[in-house]
């Protein structure tokens, strides 16, 4: 795993989100494919967290906008049950104290 995505999964896990994103940014900036199109929902759909805990947003903005991405990318990416985590942020979203978790071993580049 390129340590850009286990750095901003493991912020991810504990909560840290905003972080979580500017880890995965510049990796971001220079993906092309499917990488980018997960990374870019990896960064809303921590950015929907983050807003929604840190500044107390009820819109899902972030949220929805990382469905367009989901949408395009394979059920599992990169050892990332998409479908699963993006269900775990909805009911984050809608719950305080839950913490979607991001695989960490055996997480991969690729399908």
């Amino acid at each position: 795993m390129p340590p850009e995505w286990r750095a901003g999964a493991r912020l991810f896990n504990a909560g840290q989100w905003w972080e979580a994103h500017e880890a995965w940014e510049e990796r971001w900036k220079a993906a092309q494919g499917d990488e980018r199109a997960c990374l870019q929902a990896l960064i809303l759909l921590a950015a929907s967290l983050h807003k929604r805990w840190a500044h107390g947003s009820l819109t899902h903005r972030n949220y929805d906008k990382a469905q367009k991405y989901l949408g395009a990318l394979p059920a599992r990416y990169g050892g990332i049950d998409l479908e699963a985590l993006n269900g775990e942020v909805w009911a984050a979203l809608h719950q305080a104290g839950l913490r979607p978790q991001l695989p960490l071993p055996g997480f991969s580049e690729g399908g």
